[in-house]
């Protein structure tokens, strides 16, 4: 995928309200393009579809996508606007494709790999994204400085999960069980009420 399909893609991101909080080109492509490319081999290491959670604006999806052509992506996302920016660049990307709705309404154990930049706390995203891959899969949840490791490890641990490393502020969550009864809560519960 050209240079020029990601730029129009970080213009758009820029240009629809909610999309994004990020004010320049400058900080979109270092947050949004830039942030997700570097995941690109530990992604490519791993087997299985691949779902972004909470997509929003498409990243990590897009970038990824764009830089791993032969592997399958899906974006979920529950806000329509976003979902209708995510379908005119998923238009452009053969391996792509967008679901609108929410983590919690999903089919469980379905996918390989599971994204979660900027979903939520990673606590929370670890409990909204270990459901959907497959027992043996994996949950890749983006690290900011303050993130609460051990509620992210505690968390892991009641979905199914294990927090098996950390490196460059990328958690990888191996699934190591199946999804217990119970999982995941009804939509917002997550947020409302986290595990860890």
């Amino acid at each position: 995928m050209t240079a020029d399909f990601l730029e129009r893609w970080l213009e758009a991101v820029l240009d629809t309200p909610g999309a994004t909080g990020l004010g320049s080109t400058d900080d979109a492509r270092r947050v949004l393009l830039d942030d997700a490319v570097r995941a690109a081999p530990l992604v490519d290491s791993l087997a299985g579809p691949i779902v972004d959670v909470g997509s929003g604006g498409g990243s990590p999806g897009i970038p990824l996508a764009a830089a791993l052509p032969a592997r399958s992506f899906t974006l979920l996302e529950a806000e329509r606007r976003k979902c209708a920016l995510l379908e005119r660049f998923a238009s452009e990307l053969p391996n792509v494709v967008v679901v609108c709705g929410r983590a919690e309404e999903q089919s469980v154990e379905t996918f390989g790999v599971a994204l979660a930049k900027a979903l939520a706390k990673p606590p929370v995203a670890a409990e909204l994204c270990l459901p959907l891959v497959s027992t043996g899969g994996t949950a890749i949840v983006w690290l900011g400085r303050s993130a609460d490791r051990s509620a992210l490890a505690r968390t892991a641990e009641r979905v199914g999960g294990h927090l098996e490393s950390e490196s460059a502020g990328l958690a990888i969550l191996r699934k190591v069980e199946p999804t217990p009864p119970g999982f995941p809560r009804r939509p917002g519960m997550a947020k409302k009420r986290p595990l860890g």
